[in-house]
């Protein structure tokens, strides 16, 4: 039987010194080095990429992984030499507003790069030969737009998802996009539904036909691009299957932050003010979820979970890490880094990544090399330069057990009957105050302040004031 090699200390020399003669096969030596638990343990700060001046909301690597492109409140796309910690190209992406995705288009020699705003566009910047950038919009969105899929293999095919919940399909060649369907909510007897805030959007590797899409309730839904036709006004919604933990299934208390597709297809979802979870394909609630009697919810297997974070307070990403997805991470409002073990949760490593919050991560394509943004206005990479392997910080308790107060503490916000007769009591003086005004001045200067009692209870949608992708709301 084949000597498994621990990575540790000369045995990482060793290993590629088996994989030069020959003992080793590559997908052999990738496994064990790249997803190797010391490996991971080693990762250490490579270096920081300046040079953004607002708020980094999203980080991408090209298919070959030597360049990093990045998208920043400032509205700018920076493409970055990370090796080397030097900014190759910036340029003004033309949005009105903080950008929240950039994206390289595959197969386009990395000059052409799609990017996401607030400002509800999406656009498309073309780097042309002398150096120039021209860029133009490819298409809007009713309100904030915050990613977009790029179809696998194609440099022209790509996806967009809006809060105004329509995806839309966009083809390059011809300039076009099209709405392709709106996204509402499931509600019973298909009474009172509305628009889902959309979040995210993800294209299953393994059948570009499938993508899934999160948004502003508990559900991850499915669809086949094959069942929909290039006009949202004839096209049915209706997913073909649905994901939701089950204690969460009509809950109508969270919302999905960020999904992601494994190479196998398994679906990671993160939940703002709750948990990782990933599914397995036959953990699909079908597409019609209400419909499930509890004798059918025990049928079907958990799905695995990620704890310890908390994902509160901005937009936080999720996503894998090995060459085989053997690792979930995401950033946390303690300004830390989680790595869990994909297979049974277990936490391996807890970094520190920000000096407040970790937002959106990004693992190299090809080596175990990451990149983070967060609350700062720097980029930070990390590669296992470290000599020493890292265990679990001492206070790594008492870090997840805040974290857990933390969540546990904000899902205890209810409406008991005195606070809904303040409410009430606070909207009728206000009623009275407006009257008096309107009676005692010709000049009202607007009703701007009367929604306030709604915000003294923390009772905003999000809506308002909250234009960054890393606003603290």
């Amino acid at each position: 039987m084949e000597r498994v090699y621990k990575v540790s200390g000369g045995d990482d020399l060793m290993e590629f010194y088996k994989r030069e003669i020959g003992f080793s096969h590559p997908r052999n030596f990738s496994r064990r080095i790249s997803a190797s638990e010391a490996m991971v343990k080693r990762l250490d700060l490579y270096g920081k990429l300046t040079g953004h001046e607002g708020c980094v909301n999203t980080i991408d690597f090209n298919a070959t992984g030597d360049v990093l492109v990045s998208g920043s409140d400032d509205r700018r796309v920076i493409l970055w030499d990370w090796a080397t910690r030097t900014s190759k190209l910036s340029y003004p992406s033309g949005h009105m507003d903080n950008i929240f995705q950039a994206k390289f288009m595959p197969f386009a020699d990395d000059r052409k790069i799609v990017t996401a705003s607030a400002d509800g566009q999406v656009r498309l910047g073309l780097l042309l030969e002398n150096g120039r950038v021209e860029t133009k919009r490819v298409g809007k969105h009713q309100g904030r737009v915050h990613k977009l899929a790029v179809e696998p293999g194609s440099p022209y095919i790509l996806y967009s998802c809006g809060e105004d919940g329509f995806v839309q399909h966009y083809d390059l060649r011809s300039n076009s996009s099209s709405k392709l369907l709106r996204c509402s909510s499931f509600a019973e007897n298909n009474k009172h539904s509305s628009s889902i805030r959309l979040n995210g959007i993800v294209i299953d590797p393994r059948n570009p036909n499938y993508f899934a899409v999160g948004g502003s309730d508990e559900y991850a839904r499915v669809y086949d691009i094959r069942m929909y036709q290039m006009d949202a006004r004839t096209s049915s919604d209706r997913p073909i299957n649905t994901f939701c933990p089950h204690h969460l299934i009509k809950t109508n208390d969270v919302h999905i932050t960020a999904l992601t597709y494994s190479n196998t297809s398994e679906l990671l979802v993160s939940y703002n003010d709750e948990l990782i979870y990933l599914f397995q394909k036959n953990m699909g609630l079908s597409p019609a979820p209400l419909s499930l009697q509890g004798e059918d919810l025990d049928k079907l297997e958990k799905p695995q979970v990620y704890s310890g974070h908390r994902n509160s307070q901005t937009v936080k990403g999720v996503s894998f890490f090995g060459p085989n997805d053997e690792y979930v991470l995401t950033g946390s409002d303690c300004g830390h880094i989680f790595i869990w073990k994909k297979k049974d949760a277990k936490l391996v490593r807890l970094m520190v990544g920000d000096r407040h919050i970790v937002n959106q991560l990004k693992p190299h394509p090809c080596i175990p090399v990451l990149a983070t943004c967060g609350i700062e206005k720097t980029i930070k990479i990390w590669a296992p330069a470290s000599k020493d392997v890292t265990p679990l910080p001492p206070d790594v308790q008492e870090i997840m057990e805040a974290n857990r107060r933390g969540r546990e503490d904000h899902s205890r916000v209810t409406l008991t009957p005195d606070m809904i007769m303040h409410v009430l009591r606070l909207h009728r003086r206000q009623a009275l105050a407006y009257i008096e005004r309107r009676e005692n001045s010709e000049d009202v200067d607007s009703d701007e302040d009367e929604g306030g009692g709604a915000f003294v209870l923390g009772f905003s949608d999000g809506e308002e004031g909250e234009n960054s992708e890393c606003s603290i709301s």
